[in-house]
């Protein structure tokens, strides 16, 4: 699968272009966390996406760190 493919997948599904190469990204994640595509199909085509300067916005990134948490692990 390659760009356009997903290009074609996400427009069928949507009725509607992606406006953004971000919304190729999410789309992509999406089919990635259903198991609908393989680790191999997802990284080839992320790493096109990225050639694109496709990314998460910054308020995704906020909200995980809140997360981020840390454990002790006892031996």
């Amino acid at each position: 699968m390659l760009v356009e493919e997903l290009i074609v997948q996400l427009t069928k599904v949507k009725n509607d272009t992606p406006s953004h190469v971000n919304e190729l990204l999410d789309y992509l994640q999406k089919r990635y966390i259903y198991e609908e595509i393989s680790i191999v199909e997802y990284k080839k085509i992320f790493f096109e996406l990225d050639k694109l300067k496709a990314e998460k916005p910054s308020e995704f990134f906020i909200k995980t760190k809140l997360f981020n948490l840390e454990f002790d692990i006892p031996s």
